[in-house]
């Protein structure tokens, strides 16, 4: 089983196929991480896995996240092309687990990644990384994850006594691959169409049983999908963003998968961020611009710019 390139990731969760793809365990990475299975909180999975670029001095590092509408997946999918890549240049690569939403509702798998982060910082001497040089990169599920990390308030808590809950949940730049920006079910459907809460994504991140109950018990909810959004958490202070989609498909989405990943999402979180005057750069694969960056170079330029943004 050949492991599939960035590109293919974004035509993945375009078919709506990514959860099946992340059913099925995919091969191990091409080479092996120099950290295994390190716990980075005390659920079996808040596990994460480290390869270190060559380096002298601290090195940047990309924080991979995982898809499958977190209810699946895991954290050996990280694409070999973005472990090349970043390991070539100079960038270090995590690739993290974290809780699916049949363990912890949103916004838990969303916390397990700001602890991920907050965790790898707190070893960064010890792994000889650069903690203001911090970026990530998730697909669908995991690019919803990697954009509320982006956007969200810092989560460090300067009182506490574990000393990773102190450290900064922040990132330096971040990429979604064919991204959810919203899980307010009545906004989503507002901008996709009604095809997308026949996915389950929405529906089990907040613990309902059906579609129906999430339309019954819509203020009860509504809290959780708005703190879950990262379209919410959109402030002027917020890093670097690019948001990868494969196609601007027909409206509304003509089935469940188009439209969990339909791109209209990620022009959604484009205005939203271009009118706080942030960087928000929208590719969209089969319309190439010469002046859009590939994922892996965005973060490559941010993260190793001389102002670490």
């Amino acid at each position: 089983m050949r492991r599939p390139t960035l590109a293919a990731l974004l035509l993945l969760t375009a078919a709506g196929l990514l959860a099946q793809a992340d059913a099925k365990k995919p091969p191990a990475p091409p080479f092996p991480p120099d950290v295994l299975d390190a716990a980075y909180g005390s659920h079996e999975r808040h596990r994460l896995d480290l390869w270190r670029a060559k380096s002298e001095r601290p090195t940047p590092l990309v924080v991979f996240i995982h898809g499958g509408g977190w209810h699946g997946g895991d954290k050996s999918a990280v694409p070999a092309e973005l472990l090349t890549f970043m390991l070539a240049h100079g960038v270090s690569v995590a690739s993290i687990n974290y809780r699916y939403t049949s363990m912890a509702t949103v916004p838990g798998p969303l916390h397990d990644g700001a602890r991920a982060v907050q965790f790898l910082r707190s070893k960064a001497a010890e792994w000889k990384l650069d903690p203001k040089r911090i970026g990530a990169m998730g697909v669908s599920a995991g690019g919803c994850t990697t954009l509320w990390l982006a956007y969200h308030d810092d989560l460090a808590d300067a009182k506490s006594a574990d000393p990773v809950a102190r450290e900064s949940s922040r990132l330096q730049a971040a990429v979604g691959m064919s991204p959810q920006t919203s899980l307010d079910s009545e906004e989503v459907i507002g901008w996709v169409g009604d095809q997308v809460m026949n996915h389950p994504m929405i529906t089990r991140a907040v613990g309902a049983k059906n579609r129906a109950q999430v339309r019954e018990r819509y203020a009860e909810y509504s809290p959780a999908m708005r703190e879950g959004s990262p379209i919410t958490h959109v402030s002027r202070d917020d890093p670097p963003v690019m948001l990868a989609y494969p196609t601007m498909a027909a409206l509304p989405a003509v089935d469940a998968g188009h439209a969990i990943h339909h791109a209209m999402q990620g022009v959604k979180l484009k205005e939203r961020a271009d009118a706080a005057g942030l960087v928000c750069l929208l590719r969209i694969e089969d319309q190439p611009s010469p002046s859009s960056p590939r994922p892996d170079e965005f973060l490559l330029k941010h993260l190793t710019a001389k102002t670490g943004r």
